[in-house]
């Protein structure tokens, strides 16, 4: 029996040290990095979560029987409820439509009849697919969102916002659109520091959302009290920070993207009250990169260009300055990070938009006029799952899989937090000490702690009561029967 036993755990060690291997050998080939942050900001490199799986370029296309031709600067792209891809081929002022295999052009539009008129586009610049299966576009030139049924027939025109709250000779460019359940448009407009626009399913305009509030200190507000007017030119403008990207989730809340300048907060979630509910976790950092100390142009805080909401909880955010990619959870975890420039695939030029489409993420490169595909890896989807576990509730189902976590990459704080959390969820307080201690949860240690105190003075409270009545009796019998025994006889007692 003995002999088998450790037979098994040679094979467990073995198998440890192969996975080990196997994931080492497989980031060297990788043309990033791949790493996370500790509780202390120290850089970890990690295992690769997800790995380049090849691109597609409009040249490799073709469409009713001819050459698609190459993409031109391409801005966005989304995928459909069926699970069709839309890619907005700005340059080429078209849409073009793929399967989910990313392999067959279903469709390409290049005009609509509206009015009895025929209609094109003009650097169509976003695109999104309504729940209710229409199509929106940002239509950037011609100042218009264009909205048509999936078959490429004209429904409406989202255009010309009237209000009080619009500058005067306030020209429309809308840059990216999202619909929520009720077709509600939120769109994100060029020189649009306000908010993002919000119109009615009618395409009414009827004002700003998730305004971000920007914070003057007390001696700037001084400054500009006591200084010039030429000195006030000078100064600094104070604007709201312009978004980026934007996602509607299945529940109606907008994640919204800014390229923020501090580095600490670039994505918010928007209730329909338009107010930031989003959970910044532990670190209260959702900006990308905590450190960026690079010299030259990659110098500076991350600057995220768009959004992607995924599913339970988890989004991604794409970053233009490194090329990295950025996911968290509904907690404000950071999950991992992957990604960066270059010309080798799975690096980017100029990254502009991001999705999600099964296991896959997708990546929009309007330089490279591709789109680059990334698979997740075993890391990439034990992490996905017991994060969309603990989402769901299931903390103790979800141990298995940080266990497969931790077998890959042993300094993975998220992992240990998690077993420690489903410990104490399971009244295990010793072991959940153990591991929330290595996962670095402050707040949960805490709560681990003072259970298993709790639970230490309950098992152990009649040994210290009879402990703490024989004290109390030898003291009355020393005082009131041996002392006076002792010093009766000529001794000395203390």
């Amino acid at each position: 029996m003995k002999t088998r036993k450790r037979r098994l755990l040679a094979l467990c060690l073995l198998l440890a040290v192969c996975l080990t291997a196997v994931c080492a050998q497989a980031n060297d080939s990788l043309p990033y990095d791949c790493y996370n942050y500790d509780h202390w900001n120290n850089i970890l490199y990690t295992p690769a979560p997800y790995v380049p799986d090849g691109s597609v370029s409009g040249a490799a296309l073709t469409w009713q029987g001819a050459p698609l031709g190459a993409f031109r600067t391409p801005q966005d792209l989304c995928v459909s409820p069926d699970g069709d891809l839309y890619l907005a081929d700005t340059g080429n002022n078209r849409i073009v439509v793929l399967s989910g295999d990313l392999k067959t052009v279903k469709q390409v539009i290049t005009g609509f009849e509206a009015n009895g008129k025929a209609e094109t586009f003009s650097a169509p610049y976003g695109v999104a697919v309504s729940q209710n299966r229409q199509l929106y576009i940002a239509d950037s030139q011609n100042h218009r969102i264009v909205v048509l049924e999936l078959d490429g027939s004209f429904v409406k025109y989202v255009q010309n916002p009237q209000s009080e709250v619009l500058d005067e000779g306030f020209v429309f460019t809308p840059w990216k659109v999202s619909v929520d359940y009720a077709d509600r448009v939120y769109c994100v407009a060029q020189n649009m520091f306000q908010g993002i626009m919000v119109f009615t399913a009618e395409g009414d305009f009827t004002g700003f959302f998730g305004t971000i509030s920007v914070k003057i200190s007390l001696w700037d507000k001084f400054w500009r009290k006591i200084a010039t007017k030429e000195e006030r030119s000078k100064q600094q403008l104070f604007i709201p920070t312009e978004f980026t990207g934007i996602d509607v989730d299945d529940e109606g809340f907008v994640y919204a993207s800014s390229k923020d300048t501090d580095g600490l907060q670039a994505v918010r979630r928007l209730n329909p009250r338009g107010e930031d509910v989003i959970r910044k976790g532990p670190m209260e950092n959702l900006g990308g990169d905590r450190v960026f100390g690079q010299a030259g142009n990659y110098a500076g805080p991350s600057q995220i260009v768009d959004v992607v909401y995924r599913d339970h909880g988890i989004y991604s955010l794409l970053d233009l300055l490194r090329g990295r990619i950025f996911t968290y959870d509904h907690e404000g975890n950071l999950l991992y990070i992957f990604g960066g420039k270059g010309s080798q695939e799975g690096t980017f030029r100029t990254p502009a938009a991001i999705e999600s489409i099964g296991n896959h993420l997708l990546v929009l490169d309007s330089q490279q006029a591709n789109v680059m595909i990334f698979t997740e890896t075993e890391y990439g989807r034990l992490i996905n799952e017991a994060v969309a576990l603990r989402y769901d509730g299931d903390e103790s189902e979800a141990v298995a899989l940080w266990e497969g976590v931790l077998r890959l990459d042993e300094n993975n704080e998220l992992a240990n937090s998690g077993i420690g959390k489903a410990y104490l969820s399971a009244g295990d307080n010793e072991k959940a000490l153990i591991y929330l201690r290595r996962g670095m949860n402050r707040a949960y240690y805490s709560v681990a702690y003072k259970r298993w105190r709790n639970d230490a003075l309950r098992d152990n409270i009649s040994w210290v009561l009879s402990a703490v009545i024989a004290l109390v009796v030898l003291g009355v019998v020393w005082k009131k029967l041996i002392r006076p025994r002792i010093a009766a006889r000529g001794g000395k007692a203390t």
